[in-house]
């Protein structure tokens, strides 16, 4: 039996890694919204603590924060590309459960194989397999019965958050400028654009920065979402993508969705229906497929 190679045993546990982190963001972000702070708000401090909390890390490795101007300009695409995705999940919460919002992110696997045979990179036929498998699980996930209705535009606002989520994954994976720039450093970048972004439309807006964040709990939620959602999540995928592909890094964010509706029922009283109970067991299987079929 073959053995699993140093880039396998990093990528996939990475992957794994970053599926269940970023599947948290509704447990830290809908009690915030509930009470009442604005989505620019919420991301802003997300963003803001995430920036200071890797910038220190950083600055006590010594490591330096320079980078040249092409490098800038792909991390400040990088930046946008994950504000965007934030930002449309966060708003699709107010129209569909969050664990059905996040679970829809999840369609991110297929778009990002289909930019990869664009750059003319045809995945092996277990990983498209296993694409279809995950596709199949999280279509019977979002079936509509008599527990949920789904709302078109929340539907809408997952796949935006979807496809930039895509673009975000491919350009790690792709781009060469940045190839040399550290897991640790490209987050930083990334999240500093966009809590300028943020910082910006709430200078625009007028709603107060502060607002629906008075309390402890609301500040501690703000931390969770910059721990785990943002920094874990975002250098974990960095990770996974460089040492096992972006299309199988991709597919092993079924965590993503799984987590989310955990959280949603246990936590946020959102319905576990069989639907959904199906759909994460055919998901769950497509990944120990691709896995077991890839021993790269």
């Amino acid at each position: 039996m073959k053995k699993l190679s140093k880039n396998a045993l990093i990528g996939y546990p990475a992957g794994i890694i970053t599926g269940i982190t970023y599947g948290l963001n509704p447990l830290f972000a809908v009690p915030l919204m509930k009470n009442g702070a604005s989505i620019e708000s919420i991301l802003f401090f997300r963003y803001a603590i995430a920036v200071l909390l890797l910038g220190a890390f950083l600055f006590f490795k010594k490591e330096t924060f320079k980078v040249s101007w092409k490098q800038a300009g792909v991390l400040f695409v990088l930046g946008l590309l994950y504000t965007s995705s934030s930002l449309f999940l966060f708003e699709a919460y107010h129209y569909i459960a969050s664990g059905l919002a996040t679970t829809l992110v999840f369609l991110y696997p297929v778009l990002v194989a289909l930019i990869m045979v664009f750059l003319r990179v045809v995945p092996s036929w277990p990983v498209w397999l296993s694409i279809f498998l995950t596709f199949v699980g999280v279509v019977i996930m979002t079936q509509s019965d008599s527990s949920q209705t789904i709302n078109p535009v929340g539907v809408l606002l997952s796949l935006g958050s979807a496809l930039v989520y895509a673009f975000f994954i491919v350009i790690i994976n792709r781009s060469k400028v940045i190839g040399n720039i550290s897991n640790s450093l490209l987050t930083f970048y990334a999240l500093s654009v966009g809590a300028i972004v943020f910082l910006g439309k709430i200078a625009m807006s007028d709603h107060g920065i502060t607002t629906g964040l008075e309390n402890h709990a609301a500040w501690l939620n703000l931390i969770g979402l910059a721990l785990l959602p943002t920094i874990v999540s975002t250098a974990t995928l960095a990770i996974a993508t460089r040492n096992i592909g972006a299309t199988k890094a991709s597919v092993l964010g079924v965590f993503e969705p799984i987590t989310a509706i955990l959280v949603g029922t246990l936590f946020l009283g959102e319905p576990l229906t069989t639907n959904i109970v199906i759909g994460i067991l055919i998901s769950m299987a497509a990944v120990t497929f691709m896995i077991a079929a890839t021993k790269r």
